[in-house]
């Protein structure tokens, strides 16, 4: 089956991005006419060729929020930084955002980003109503083709759907009530308001119900990584659950598992990797680095895979550089990890010197980390015990068969040390420290999600610093959605119907079961057991921050306990401010409960910030919607979020989606 590698026509992306920017961008004058203003997209959208290369423009952009293409951000990481899995490690960095609760404003945005690049909370925002503008162009236009079936037509709509759908779902829960855009604007439109969050979802869930019945299943397409009828079923699930509509979500989840010919891999299959370098770091070959290896997640072996992003080679028309192993690794090839005899502990091993030892070349098969963001220790070690025993077994979480990595499997390879070959120590004997800086330079890794090929950093024997083995990414095709998701979508809406149905762990230990765990669930399963199961086996593909938040609503709308029997009342689960372990939603329970936020300053020896304090507000449940799109809006008003300089409640905002497309023609 062949993937898409189409190539973007360069008028067409400027035509759909010009319009999204009327929203926002980087300079003042973005609400200026633009030359583009003036063009006519009529006759470039009246052909099939112009729906395909809009078209090829959102499928590419659903990457970019995985991987931004410069050295210092994977976009996704704002996302996790936002939840208890991850925090601001860039020490080096004074302005990294660690102290969400009192750096966040609805100015700091555009500052931050700019100025650090620590987070991507501005881009977030300019870039989904970029995509959105992409979809509205297909919508707007389709039905004008000729030469296109009804059948044709409506696929392409639905598909168009699905995208608009799927960053509709990202902005409610990013930033609350945000404005409603569904067409072309031909002039500036400067009157928005802010359109209910749960309008929102009703819109898009009625498109996605169009979708899921026009758009083909994936076996009737000649393509991989365009968007098919199961990718629309698991989005219509997740905008179900957040409606209340949860018998209809258990409804699309039981067809994808049952009835769309889907599968979990239980074997292993496809290439075998060997890792890079084996005599360093040996893999023992096993399901779960088959599945999440780039070259096994789109082939036609692979019956998980419901929605994959192909992404590889070097053209930079559909190539984006996947930086996990220099975003996401710690930095460890300096003289601040020292051996217990105060040598340097790691060094960057050259394969074109004499002395070369192919056992000892970390960066080779790890690549050069800088760590730009860090798991927290919830992550790395208590998310895995489950029935109170951290699970021995579980191949996701296993360094035995090479699947993850801890820091006391590096060994010393400096041999100017008298601990060459030694495993890496926190603390030399008398209990001092040999790490400068323990948020940056010391912490595990799931190596089986991170692992990379880079073919042609490969070919550099020299080994020039940062540029080794995998660290630039070269086939780095990513899941979007997998059948795994649909069990814990399943499980979730069978948890918010009855939390006693004894099925739930049913769906948790298929998943379970397929890592080969030894601990499974036999009794009552909790959200948070649902939580959990979702983090050890969506990590980095999942949008963490945003199903956190949707699970919030779902909570608060059900009436059902969280996992310390809290309950949350839609009146003011997301209007609550304040860094005290006490009320706040669902989502920010989570964080203080696991993360490091509101734990107090840490004593680090680092050159940007030495005393990083990590905070949180439960304010914080929305990002601020920027100052930049308000003041942009000049003759209508923008809702700000609650506990930000310039939240109103009074702010007029359309409560149902339909006067809210109404309004788009009012430009006065």
């Amino acid at each position: 089956m062949k993937q898409i590698t189409r190539k973007i026509n360069p008028v067409v992306l400027s035509i759909c991005t010009g319009a999204a920017l009327l929203l926002g961008g980087c300079s003042e004058d973005f609400l200026a006419p633009d030359p583009l203003s003036f063009y006519e997209p009529t006759a470039t959208f009246s052909t099939e060729s112009g729906l395909r290369a809009a078209m090829g423009i959102c499928d590419r952009h659903l990457k970019l929020y995985y991987a931004t293409d410069h050295n210092e951000m994977l976009t996704l990481g704002t996302e996790y930084i936002f939840s208890e899995m991850m925090v601001g490690a860039a020490t080096d960095k004074r302005s990294m955002l660690c102290d969400v609760a009192n750096m966040l404003t609805p100015t700091s945005e555009t500052t931050l980003q700019n100025l650090d690049r620590t987070n991507s909370i501005w881009y977030f925002w300019k870039e989904t109503y970029t995509g959105i503008m992409d979809a509205n162009t297909i919508i707007q236009f389709v039905d004008g083709v000729e030469g296109l079936d009804e059948a044709t037509k409506n696929a392409y709509k639905g598909r168009a759907y699905f995208h608009r759908a799927f960053r509709y779902l990202v902005l409610v829960f990013q930033f609350g009530d945000v404005p409603l855009v569904t067409k072309i604007i031909e002039v500036p439109k400067q009157n928005y308001r802010s359109t209910k969050r749960d309008a929102i979802l009703q819109m898009i869930t009625r498109d996605l119900e169009f979708a899921v019945q026009w758009v083909p299943d994936q076996k009737d397409m000649d393509l991989t990584g365009m968007v098919n009828k199961g990718a629309c079923r698991m989005l219509l699930a997740k905008c179900y659950l957040a409606l209340g509509e949860y018998a209809r979500a258990k409804e699309q989840t039981d067809i994808l598992i049952d009835g769309s010919g889907y599968a979990l891999m239980q074997n292993t299959f496809g290439t075998f990797n060997d890792g890079g370098e084996p005599r360093t770091w040996p893999i023992t070959r096993n399901v779960i680095w088959d599945l999440h290896r780039a070259e096994n997640k789109l082939i036609a072996a692979n019956k998980e895979v419901i929605l994959g992003m192909p992404n590889r080679g070097s053209d930079a028309e559909s190539f984006v550089k996947m930086l996990t192993m220099r975003i996401l690794y710690p930095f460890v090839f300096d003289g601040r990890l020292k051996t217990k005899d105060g040598k340097q502990a790691l060094l960057n091993l050259k394969r074109n010197h004499a002395d070369y030892n192919p056992e000892y070349d970390y960066m080779r098969v790890f690549g050069r980390g800088i760590a730009t963001f860090r798991p927290t220790y919830f992550s790395t070690h208590t998310l895995w015990e489950v029935n109170g025993v951290s699970d021995p077994t579980d191949l996701r979480h296993s360094s035995s068969v090479g699947n993850w990595v801890r820091m006391e499997d590096y060994r010393v390879n400096n041999k100017a040390s008298k601990e060459f070959g030694k495993p890496v120590a926190l603390f030399d004997d008398n209990g001092k420290l040999l790490c400068s800086d323990t948020i940056r330079r010391y912490f595990d890794v799931p190596h089986y999600k991170f692992y990379l090929d880079d073919p042609v950093n490969e070919e550099n024997v020299s080994g020039s610093d940062g540029l080794r083995g995998a660290t630039n990414g070269g086939i780095a095709d990513w899941y979007l959605y997998r059948l795994a998701e649909a069990y814990l979508l399943r499980a979730e809406a069978k948890y918010y119907m009855d939390e006693n149905d004894p099925t739930i762990k049913d769906d948790l230990n298929a998943l379970r079961t397929r890592a080969k765990c030894t601990e499974l669930y036999s009794g009552a399963v909790t959200i948070g057991d649902i939580m959990n199961e979702r983090a050890r086996e969506l990590y980095w593909e999942e949008w963490r921050n945003v199903e956190l938040k949707r699970v919030s609503l779902c909570l608060a709308r059900s009436g059902k306990p969280d996992e310390w029997g809290r309950t949350y009342s839609l009146d003011n689960f997301d209007k609550q401010s304040g860094t005290d372990p006490e009320g706040g939603s669902y989502w920010y329970q989570r964080i203080v409960h696991y993360s490091l936020y509101n734990k107090g300053a840490i004593e680090i020896d680092a050159t940007g910030n030495s005393h990083p304090n990590y905070t949180m507000d439960k304010k914080n449940m929305y990002w601020p919607v920027p100052y930049a799109a308000i003041t942009a809006n000049s003759k209508g008003e923008l809702s700000q979020n609650y506990g930000y300089d310039g939240y109103d409640p009074d702010t007029p905002v359309w409560d149902n989606w339909e006067e809210a497309v109404a309004d788009e023609d009012k430009v006065d």
